[in-house]
């Protein structure tokens, strides 16, 4: 009895390790570094309860590789949602009500709560009736202080919402590295305000964080491919910035930016990106330039949108990509990589799982 008990557990335990080697975990390039990952908009996955469990997945993932990958932070670029205030389904673009969608959005984060610090910039869809035109958001009473415990090592600094709320939407957060010495994240609402924008460069101006290397957080920066700057959008939200005014206004002027992060815009593969391959779905999904700030120091800008990445705007979300930003340990060089915890999960298309062209595979270098 005593064998067979011995053998049955040795078995457990070879179940239990095979298993841990089934979701193709990643590596860093160098072991003393430490990564961000960013999510971009994830509102496909919360609008069909069919694609809903690719969200699950992918912030699962996220938990289960917070270790190996030294991860500090999840950026999310905002749309977790597809509509704020909405229980009309309109079947031709989702079958969720607003609230279903919040609950759902909700309890995929519930993955990361007390596993890793994250950060969501707000998205138009997550404003106003249907699409962010007006100021209202159900953002406060999903995404609290107290949900996280990792909020208590890392939020340095909040400024009321658009209804004046005590919220995370505008909101610092702070991190250290031996490397790369003291960070910032800065992570904005929708369309910032002016005084949100003045907020955000008091931050970086001040005595306490003008020496951090900073990082801006925002929905709306950069066109796909063109990587312009967003401009005149057609929405009513008053007052507002896009991402003309917020390069003016924030980016550049401060002295201490060196990275702005956005999702929001791209674009459903058209007839060339079936002849010109795969890749091309990512091409019209990312943008990335680099400006010089005041100071003549380079601000990296970098736009991920997974939302037409798994089929278009009705496709099953964004097929779990990811962005994977490894800070390496030169204290300068950030390693930007494309991942599918999608396609990495299964042996049969684990060799899908990394997207390596150049809009998906590319080094940053930061300038002290």
């Amino acid at each position: 009895m005593k064998r067979l008990t011995i053998i049955l557990l040795t078995s457990v335990y070879v179940l239990m390790v095979s298993s841990q080697h089934r979701a193709d975990p990643q590596k860093l390039n160098d072991p003393e570094s430490f990564s961000f990952v960013v999510f971009g908009d994830p509102q496909g996955y919360s609008k069909y309860d069919i694609n809903q469990p690719l969200y699950e997945l992918c912030t699962a993932w996220i938990a289960d590789n917070v270790e190996n990958l030294h991860i500090q932070s999840v950026l999310f670029t905002g749309d977790l949602i597809e509509q704020n205030e909405n229980f009309m389904r309109n079947r031709n673009m989702l079958n969720q009500t607003s609230k279903q969608m919040w609950e759902w959005s909700s309890h995929c984060l519930e993955r990361l709560d007390g596993h890793v610090n994250y950060i969501i910039a707000g998205g138009n869809h997550e404003y106003g009736y249907v699409r962010g035109d007006e100021p209202f958001t159900h953002y406060p009473e999903y995404y609290t202080y107290e949900r996280n415990p990792m909020n208590a090592q890392h939020l340095v600094a909040t400024y009321p919402n658009r209804m004046g709320q005590a919220s995370l939407e505008n909101a610092a957060w702070e991190f250290r590295d031996k490397h790369w010495g003291k960070l910032l994240v800065i992570g904005s609402e929708w369309a910032p305000r002016d005084e949100v924008l003045q907020w955000a460069k008091g931050l970086c101006d001040s005595e306490k964080y003008q020496n951090h290397t900073v990082i801006f957080l925002t929905h709306s920066l950069l066109l796909e491919r063109s990587a312009k700057y967003t401009d005149n959008e057609n929405y009513k939200i008053q007052p507002r910035n896009y991402g003309k005014e917020i390069w003016e206004k924030l980016l550049y002027p401060c002295r201490n930016i060196r990275l702005a992060v956005c999702g929001h815009t791209g674009h459903p593969a058209s007839d060339e990106g079936k002849e010109t391959g795969s890749s091309y779905d990512h091409e019209v999904n990312n943008a990335y330039r680099c400006d010089k700030n005041v100071a003549g120091k380079t601000v990296h800008q970098m736009m991920f949108n997974v939302q037409c990445l798994g089929g278009g705007w009705e496709g099953n979300g964004g097929d779990g990509w990811l962005r994977l930003l490894e800070f390496m340990p030169d204290g300068k060089t950030i390693k930007a990589s494309t991942y599918s915890v999608l396609f990495g999960i299964s042996p049969m298309t684990k060799h899908l799982a990394h997207q390596t062209d150049s809009c998906c595979q590319f080094d940053m270098v930061v300038e002290k």
